[in-house]
């Protein structure tokens, strides 16, 4: 009996984001947020692990992050956690990815970068940011690093 393709892509695949942040000038953590291209979600970065053998998971991050809304900075070695979530692939199936997430102190954004007319992207309060994301798991992520700070 053959497999359907939305069960072949039902896989668990790893995918890297940033959770780009700052302090602004009276000590709040802020939050950048983008929108999904197709349900147009409040999301964070997030994409596949890249190609090179020497792309490290946490430089795959940062890169999604100027891909996606123009922001460099400083990116953390080390996730600060993770979340799932199902993937539309180009096929029609989904796929289940874990995303690891690796914060971004962001120095610049970038007034041109490539997905620019593809996304909205909002800088927001922590606690805002927060609330204005789907995934539970994700949201505890933000409202730790408002509160705590990156190790």
């Amino acid at each position: 009996m053959r497999r359907s393709s939305k069960k072949a892509t039902a896989e668990k695949r790893v995918q890297y984001a940033a959770l780009p942040y700052r302090v602004s000038a009276d000590a709040r953590t802020e939050v950048l947020l983008i929108t999904s291209r197709q349900t147009k979600r409040w999301i964070i970065p997030k994409g596949w692990p890249h190609k090179a053998k020497d792309a490290a998971p946490h430089h795959s991050a940062a890169r999604e992050a100027f891909e996606e809304a123009g922001v460099v900075g400083a990116v953390g070695r080390r996730s600060i956690g993770s979340f799932s979530h199902s993937k539309r692939l180009k096929n029609g199936g989904f796929v289940t990815c874990r995303v690891l997430v690796f914060p971004l102190k962001v120095d610049r954004q970038d007034n041109e970068w490539p997905e620019k007319d593809e996304r909205e992207v909002r800088w927001l309060p922590a606690n805002r940011a927060a609330k204005r994301v789907s995934h539970p798991k994700l949201s505890e992520m933000i409202s730790r690093l408002a509160r705590d700070g990156v190790e």
